[in-house]
């Protein structure tokens, strides 16, 4: 950006919706200027275009040393005769800039406009993973400490990213059992009559509750977690000797012996720690397949010197902007895997809180230096040291095989995606765990959905899927008892109440992840329920009928959304749908038993139980209709059967 300016938007009748900037190198073009004229004005400083079609829309975000020069270039005879190009130029009626001081400049604001704006030309970052950050809420009276995916411009400290997605889980539960901050979504700015199951498991040093601890002993433990989380693990186990020291001193020995085991604790992570540090760097390695217009992307993340976890990129019609015919590196096809790079690693680590040391990349592309250097002052402002990311292209060695492995994976991601190769279990239940941040590796899931028309015979039904497979021995029906009319969130509460009160009381384990067919109203209905039960921590999960999004409870706001050929979307469709298809053949079959006992009750001299046993012998409301008086006559009386056979006469 320009020293002191700032970009701001103009929508003035006389000029068009132009991104300019307030400092000295504002420009700004009228709307009666064409195309053509549009460019000969553009200045030859360096900064970022945006091309835009007839709807106003951005199709095409790119960056440039100079603007002028780099956005006539397309207009040049041979390239607008260029296919690829040539459809850019076809559909862009309008073309916007933005004047930065210089090309690193011009870097980051490409990388955030293309994330904004979502150009169809660009090169975009689609991807089902996101890491996650434990947060630490310094900004409210009592902190908590929440798993959470999504960094925010609060209050808060953010710690991470962490991978595998259940190490910051771990984590999380070592600060819950020996730090007792909480995780719990409970008001803690009001007091509360009793604590929660947390307090008596000794998991919460229970702030809610007047008398439990005081503000002095709660935020010497959220010091003690801050510094845990920052690292400092020498500097907390100072502080901890000296407390020790001085809680001995004056006979206090129980809240020695406390300091003591968090000590004992605190040394031993450290040492595990100075361990894996011996055993090599931080470093990130890329590897792909490319065949039929179709890509696939491996990413390696290692720490530590330890592959630690592995991230999918796919692309099945890339943007025509990858490919360029007679560039270095080219495919028979045109496809140029270095632009292709240029665009991904610029999406996958700008703006990103943490950028390892080492990049390990299978091309070069034309701005990987000037890249390097803008990593490394991001990497530097936020670690208030300097620090140095190098993207480096390994030609053999040691380096290049991990490239290799990389991509004989990525080939892997590739014929399982594209030649639909079905995934085993274990990589599905992989899969779901990370997708939905899950503690544990899934291996039972209870879903529900409720079913009426119009609030006429509420039922409900919960189905089992338990190691690869529907457990229908397990499937559960419900008639809703409590609620009237319409209310599927209050039916919703019911039945998980009755569900899992029932599990409490047979002393039998909760599930993996209790799934909800619905969206974030059953999801909180379900949460109320179990909240009332006192069952905390419980994997909770909601998927969305239409958008086929799902919500995560604890992280509402981040909803989880899969790419349609996920084979973890398929799953949760999967057992989604078995839910829904159990819950309506129960509804129907509860409607039937009604119309037909409706219509046997109007029979004179015929109750319920003769009712029920007329449909129990014969079957059917209609084999009832057509038996004879001999065949009535062994189920009821002869007056009976007599009526029967004259009312349905009439």
């Amino acid at each position: 950006m320009v020293p002191g300016g700032e970009i701001s938007v103009t929508n003035d009748s006389s000029w068009g919706l132009v991104p300019v900037l307030t400092g000295s190198n504002t420009m700004r073009i009228p709307d009666f200027v064409d195309l053509h004229g549009k460019i000969r004005m553009i200045p030859t400083a360096p900064g970022v275009y945006l091309y835009k079609n007839g709807e106003g829309q951005v199709i095409y975000v790119g960056k440039a040393k100079n603007l002028r020069s780099r956005v006539s270039s397309y207009f040049h005879e041979g390239r607008i005769a260029d296919a690829k190009t040539g459809t850019l130029v076809r559909e862009a009626v309008d073309v916007d800039y933005i004047i930065v001081a210089n090309n690193k400049e011009a870097l980051a604001l490409e990388n955030n406009l293309i994330k904004q704006k979502k150009p169809r030309f660009n090169i975009l970052l689609r991807d089902d993973k996101t890491y996650p950050y434990i947060k630490l809420t310094l900004g409210e009276t009592y902190p908590r400490v929440y798993v959470t995916r999504r960094l925010r411009k609060d209050a808060s400290a953010y710690y991470g990213p962490y991978f595998p997605a259940n190490l910051a889980y771990r984590i999380v539960d070592l600060i819950h059992r020996h730090f007792l901050i909480p995780s719990c979504q409970v008001d803690l700015i009001r007091t509360h009559p009793r604590p929660c199951l947390q307090f008596y498991i000794r998991r919460c040093l229970g702030p809610c509750v007047a008398g439990l601890t005081t503000a002095d002993i709660y935020l010497e433990a959220v010091r003690d977690v801050k510094l845990f989380l920052e690292g400092r693990q020498t500097d907390l186990s100072r502080s901890l000797r000296q407390r020790m020291e001085t809680a001995a001193e004056n006979q206090e020995y129980e809240r020695a012996a406390k300091y003591r085991d968090l000590i004992s604790t605190v040394e031993q992570l450290q040492e595990k720690q100075r361990i894996a540090s011996t055993e090599g760097d931080d470093a990130d390695v890329f590897g792909f397949h490319y065949e039929n217009h179709m890509l696939a992307v491996n990413l390696f993340h290692m720490r530590q010197g330890k592959v630690l976890d592995r991230r999918e990129f796919f692309w099945e019609d890339l943007p025509e902007f990858a490919f360029k015919a007679g560039a270095p590196h080219c495919c028979d096809d045109g496809f140029d895997p270095g632009e292709f790079f240029s665009a991904l690693v610029k999406q996958v680590y700008i703006g990103q809180p943490y950028v390892p040391r080492d990049v390990y990349l299978p091309i070069d592309f034309e701005d990987r230096e000037m890249l390097e250097e803008l990593l490394s002052d991001q990497v530097t402002a936020q670690a208030s040291r300097t620090s140095r990311v190098h993207l480096v292209i390994p030609q053999r060695g040691e380096k290049r095989s991990l490239i290799d492995l990389a991509g004989n994976n990525a080939k892997q991601s590739y014929d399982q995606r594209f030649r639909v190769m079905k995934p085993s279990l274990r990589a599905i239940q992989e899969a779901l765990q990370d997708a939905l941040a899950l503690p544990e590796l899934p291996r039972r899931i209870e879903c529900f959905d409720i079913s009426h028309i119009q609030g006429a015979e509420t039922v409900a039904s919960m189905v089992v899927w338990q190691e690869g497979e529907m457990k229908k021995s397990d499937y559960r029906k419900f008639i809703i008892k409590t609620v009237e009319g319409v209310d599927d969130f209050a039916s919703m509460r019911e039945v998980v109440s009755r569900r899992y009160q029932r599990r409490q009381d047979e002393k039998k384990p909760m599930p993996s992840l209790v799934l909800i067919d619905g969206g974030l109203g059953q999801l909180h209905a379900a949460a109320e329920a179990l909240d009332s039960l006192e069952i905390i921590n419980q994997p909770l999960a909601a998927i969305a009928k239409r958008e086929e999004i799902i919500y995560v409870f604890g992280q509402e706001d981040e909803p989880v959304v899969l790419d349609h050929h996920s084979p973890v979307l398929h799953l949760i469709q999967l057992i989604r749908d078995e839910a829904h298809r159990f819950a309506i053949t129960f509804h129907r079959k509860r409607r039937q038993m009604r119309d037909r006992t409706t219509e046997l009750l109007s029979v004179p001299g015929v109750g319920q139980s003769t009712t029920r046993r007329l449909l129990e012998h014969f079957g059917s409301l209609q084999a009832v209709k057509q038996a004879d008086a001999a065949a009535l006559s062994a189920v009821v009386n002869r007056a009976q059967a007599q009526a029967i056979l004259d009312y349905f006469r009439k």
